[in-house]
């Protein structure tokens, strides 16, 4: 029989399959080979004969993809989420995330919840600042199931993985697209003991038909790893359209004749995009002195 991992916890894996949830181990021959199961992986098992929904995972299958933060397998695309108050977001750490899985070549759909909290001009400056990123863009209430249904039908028929900030409302999201009278939501929250509350491990749920969410633990703080300085530029969507600078390289800091600042200055790039570049153009500077 073959499933689908949608939680790791201590040494035990949940494995969905169509005949419900097995609980796992990995068969010490994986171990030997140095292969460990990640949420997500689509995995063989054997049933343990007169144990209650219990197996054996005796074989993992070739992954599509791998992510490192949070470390699942399997990924369509990602959902970053962070709310416009309450906390308020910290931009750069948006952009540290966007750009963390552009460069796995994972498509983003970027939200901004709490919409019902903050006021129509911040809503309308966020969103302007990051129209033109590359990634789709959602601004919902999940208090109001404002932009529900779009978010909903952004993630039909995919596999994706759910990331932010703590406090920035995922489980209330992930409530809203999940439904409480979901029987696969149900029986998976019975199984896992999943309450309301943060969470701490990733695990991936169901919301219809081919249709599922990772939802991951949140967290303070991200750095970036495996971007060089001089790459940067290539995950920023809305530097492609520039004139070309007057000397190149140009890393669009500090050199004169540069097209992306004379773009910034005429407001065609969002200051707070580029404010965000140079922050990060130069933490990965001193992380590579370092």
């Amino acid at each position: 029989m073959h499933g689908r991992i949608i939680k790791g916890v201590g040494g035990f894996y949940y494995v969905h399959t169509d005949r419900g949830i097995y609980t796992c181990h990995a068969k010490g021959l994986l171990r030997l080979d140095g292969r460990r199961p990640l949420v997500g992986d689509i995995v063989d098992i054997d049933i343990v004969p007169d144990e209650e929904m219990v197996a054996n995972i005796s074989g993992i299958h070739e992954r599509k993809n791998t992510l490192i933060r949070p470390n699942v397998a399997n990924v369509d695309q990602t959902l970053i989420i962070f709310s416009l108050v309450r906390p308020e977001p910290n931009f750069v750490t948006c952009d540290k995330m966007i750009l963390q899985y552009l460069t796995q070549d994972i498509e983003v759909l970027l939200c901004f919840n709490k919409e019902d909290l903050a006021d129509d001009n911040l809503a309308e400056s966020v969103a302007d600042d990051y129209r033109n990123c590359g990634c789709r863009l959602f601004v919902t209430s999940a208090k109001e199931k404002e932009g529900i249904t779009e978010l909903s039908q952004a993630l039909t028929g995919r596999t994706t993985v759910v990331s932010g900030p703590s406090g920035v409302g995922k489980s209330s999201l992930i409530n809203c697209l999940t439904g409480n009278d979901s029987a696969a939501t149900g029986e998976i929250s019975e199984k896992l003991a999943r309450g309301k509350h943060t969470t701490r491990h990733s695990e991936i749920i169901p919301i219809m038909e081919n249709t599922y969410i990772i939802d991951t633990p949140g967290f303070g703080s991200f750095d970036l790893f495996d971007i060089k300085p001089e790459d940067l530029t290539d995950y920023y969507e809305e530097f492609r359209d520039a004139a070309a600078c007057r000397f190149m390289p140009c890393s669009h800091t500090h050199e004169p004749g540069c097209a992306i600042k004379e773009a910034v200055a005429a407001g065609s790039i969002s200051k707070r995009r580029y404010d965000n570049y140079v922050y990060i153009y130069d933490e990965l500077n001193r992380m590579r002195r370092h």
